[in-house]
């Protein structure tokens, strides 16, 4: 049982410093992503994907303060661009997504709204106007999403509280494509679960 925990652990761990390693923006060429908040209290996130010649960044905000009022204010949308023909993207894409991180903690509240406003990165300033991601417009979709009420809780969900506090924190440590892996992992390690 206790190689299991350590065993577990460890992948747990592994899983935690990949999806750290991509929050920082350290990625692979045409593989991105991270996040940012914007002064509006808006918590976004962001993934690239390699499209052929063309780059495609899906960004997904979330605006945090809604939530009290039953509700979360969500927008998302696309940018697209060639970064392919930037020389500097060709021979650093690492710190080409590092700028773009920090381009779009620039942008505020033109996030998915500003259809002139480009992301540029310092490297491609003088690279062709294609080479920098500009919105998409047809994919720009807001809209409310109203939270549902919990089910009442039973005599002793003290531990299946627990449960769903793994589920949250492998959510925000390991994204949603790995939340799942991490909550398994998680609660073998912590092993209070229902």
């Amino acid at each position: 049982m206790f190689l299991l925990r350590c065993f577990s652990l460890w992948v747990f761990l592994l899983l935690l410093e990949h999806r750290l390693h991509r929050v920082s923006g350290a990625m692979q060429p045409g593989i991105g992503g991270g996040k940012f908040s914007t002064r509006d209290g808006m918590r976004c996130t962001w993934s690239a994907s390699d499209t052929g010649d063309a780059v495609n960044v899906r960004v997904d905000c979330e605006k945090s303060g809604a939530q009290r009022n039953g509700a979360v204010t969500e927008t998302s949308c696309e940018y697209l661009g060639k970064p392919r023909s930037c020389p500097g993207y060709n021979s650093d894409p690492k710190a080409f997504w590092k700028q773009v991180a920090r381009a779009f903690k620039r942008l505020q509240g033109k996030v998915c709204i500003d259809g002139s406003a480009l992301v540029k990165t310092g490297m491609c300033k003088s690279a062709p106007r294609q080479a920098h991601l500009r919105l998409n417009p047809d994919s720009v979709k807001i809209g409310r999403t109203a939270l549902t009420t919990p089910p009442p809780l039973q005599s002793s969900t003290a531990a299946c509280l627990k449960g769903a506090g793994h589920r949250r924190g492998a959510e925000d440590y390991c994204g949603s494509s790995w939340a799942s892996v991490c909550a398994f992992f998680m609660s073998i390690v912590q092993s209070e679960d229902c």
